[in-house]
């Protein structure tokens, strides 16, 4: 079977299976098949990685619910219009065209591990020598009261990428002078550590070029602590003075509800209004991997250390933010460096080929101003049954304004380099 055949065989199904009477995925010429859940960071690189590598002794089909991938990682960068929404918006057609992947747009909907079989929203079967399952996050609605996901239309999270992106922006871009901000913060463990926190500097740095530094923009905290606080908080007293909020836990005594209907925010110590209200709730993984029974009480999936396969199912790798990776932070680099060594690891068991030692690594960036970037990050490997950092680094307060503008140049090569990385094109 060509590449350009594989390529329109995977468009053809994803109009639609179940019109064609086609019952599953016939086996590729007797080739070992890989298939690949989600198409985000992790698993759009794990299937290009196999793809790219096995050659034609590997049938790899990649199956993701949307026709094209908006990044989270980045997307804090539109909120604050230093990019375009196209900019962080990438799509599948090189995969499929240079790497022979069959993409096939569609929901999986369980996964049959006995018959090793993913089963679609549409009652079509694809079945799987090894399943390299990367769903991302989905959320637990009710971790904050009064929220849920109809609320999300009025307060959003987007903390996904896509249609919630778009409507945080149009809000954020419609507050008016004198109107103020309230952030609900998740708790631990959760997407991107210092997200929330770049994603209030971004805030601030759009109120600012209006003129609005009266306006304000609260965090309530169910944590006591956060990724990068020292960097956060200093560049929000240098940039921002009087314009950030952060209450932890030990100030507000904790998050009573919310109420998408009056925009109010209600802790023990006090009630917040805001005009626009950022509710990023707790999360667990995707949930695909619930469905499949690759979860524990912890929401998230268990994995082997030296390889990302799950614990559960020595035929399923779990790679991204669903999966429990020890001490390598949720974020796009760290699902990445993941799906690396999840595919080295399918290649070595499919194909015989020679499986190296893992090593991960991660970097995550943040941008508080204009060219003031910071960034915190480490190497890992695996050390008694878990992934353990083996080094590491962070931004300092009281850098050199040079130092931080290089740091930012930096992180905008990173993510040319990455998606490129990812998406092949």
């Amino acid at each position: 079977m060509t590449k350009m055949n594989r390529r329109s065989f995977g468009l053809l199904t994803g109009a639609g299976l179940a019109s064609l009477a086609i019952p599953h995925y016939a086996r590729a010429q007797g080739k070992p098949r890989v298939v690949v859940i989600g198409g985000g960071a992790g698993g759009a690189t794990a299937a290009r990685y196999i793809a790219k590598d096995a050659g034609d002794d590997v049938d790899v089909t990649l199956i993701e619910a949307n026709s094209k991938y908006t990044t989270c990682f980045f997307s804090n960068l539109y909120l604050g219009d230093f990019r375009t929404f196209e900019s962080i918006t990438h799509s599948y057609d090189t995969l499929a065209s240079n790497y022979g992947i069959t993409v096939v747009k569609g929901m999986a909907e369980t996964v049959d591990r006995d018959a090793k079989t993913v089963i679609m929203a549409d009652g079509s079967k694809v079945p799987y020598d090894r399943l390299i399952v990367s769903p991302g996050i989905d959320f637990i609605w009710d971790s904050v009261p009064g929220y849920s996901e109809e609320a999300a239309e009025v307060m959003p999270h987007s903390w996904k990428g896509g249609a919630q992106t778009t409507l945080l922006k149009a809000k954020l871009d419609a507050i008016d002078k004198g109107q103020n901000i309230v952030m609900v913060a998740p708790p631990n463990p959760y997407r991107c550590p210092p997200g929330p926190y770049e994603r209030v500097s971004m805030f601030a740095h759009v109120l600012k070029a209006k003129g609005m530094t009266d306006n304000k923009i609260i965090i309530v905290d169910p944590k006591p602590k956060f990724s990068k606080q020292a960097l956060f908080q200093e560049g929000w007293e240098k940039h921002y003075p009087g314009m950030v909020e952060w209450y932890g836990p030990d100030v507000h005594g904790g998050i009573v509800g919310v109420d998408p209907s009056t925009g109010e925010v209600e802790t023990d110590l006090d009630t917040f209004k805001g005009d626009l209200v950022n509710v990023i709730p707790a999360q667990k993984a995707g949930m695909i991997a619930a469905k499949a029974g690759l979860t524990d009480d912890s929401g998230f999936c268990p994995i082997d250390a030296a390889s990302m396969r799950s614990t559960v199912d020595e035929n399923i790798f779990v790679i991204g933010d669903a999966s429990i990776a020890g001490a390598m932070p949720k974020s796009g680099f760290s699902a990445n460096s993941q799906a690396k060594v999840a595919a080295m690891t399918v290649r070595g068991d499919l194909t015989g080929s020679r499986v190296f030692p893992a090593k991960y690594s991660n970097t995550c960036w943040s941008l508080i101003e204009t060219n003031d970037g910071v960034k915190v990050g480490a190497q890992y490997a695996p050390a008694d049954g878990k992934i353990a950092s083996t080094s590491s680094f962070i931004s300092q307060t009281g850098e050199d304004a040079t130092v931080r503008q290089t740091t930012y140049e930096e992180s905008i090569g990173w993510y040319k380099g990455i998606t490129t990385d990812i998406f092949g094109a």
